[in-house]
């Protein structure tokens, strides 16, 4: 796709050999006519939000929405100031929405939603609320996915027919593994950092 391709040439630093590895096989998963349910797991600085963004732009090229929830505002935030950085250059608009919203900007947010012009959304839990509508949601994508639960999970996917699920961790906890053992999700894993980055102790 077009937005992938010119996302990869826009960014300002090289993807490693595991980024380029999971972008294939999050990729594969997309194209095949049943749900994607992926496990990405990588330490903090592995650089999977630049993963999510590339898979965000091959479901965006295929002319479908897409969310990102995370678990805290402060994180949320984060992850939008990244991405608009990313992708509004490229002519991808992208909204978002957080508890603390006030209602002028919430009520905007939810319109450009519903009305499929934000081809991203990021937020927290505010994403899952009843009142968001999206017009075609096809990919849900779930930072630090052990701070939700399994229904919150389900509950994103749900906004969309037949979503494809990418959940996100540094830690994955017994029961993503249990899911994992037994066949129910997919694993991806970036077992290499790139270049420069310190080595992260995870307690």
């Amino acid at each position: 796709g077009a937005l992938h391709d010119q996302l990869l040439k826009a960014l300002p630093f090289a993807l490693t050999n595991a980024q380029q590895r999971v972008g294939r096989e999050i990729a594969q998963d997309l194209s095949r006519p049943v749900p994607m349910h992926r496990l990405l797991q990588g330490d903090v600085g592995a650089g999977k939000t630049v993963v999510a963004a590339l898979a965000a732009m091959v479901a965006i090229d295929a002319g479908w929405q897409c969310a990102l929830m995370a678990p805290t505002e402060i994180l949320a935030t984060q992850h939008f100031a990244k991405l608009v950085g990313w992708l509004e250059p490229l002519g991808v608009q992208v909204a978002w929405l957080i508890g603390s919203q006030k209602k002028k900007e919430r009520a905007a947010m939810l319109a450009l939603i519903e009305s499929g012009e934000a081809a991203l959304v990021v937020g927290t839990h505010a994403v899952i609320q009843e009142h968001v509508k999206f017009k075609c949601l096809g990919l849900a994508v779930i930072d630090e996915q052990h701070r939700f639960g399994v229904a919150q999970r389900m509950e994103l996917g749900a906004k969309g027919e037949m979503a494809d699920v990418l959940v996100m961790t540094a830690t994955p906890i017994p029961r993503s593994l249990a899911l994992a053992s037994y066949g129910d999700m997919d694993v991806s894993v970036l077992d290499e950092k790139p270049a420069g980055r310190k080595p992260i102790k995870t307690v």
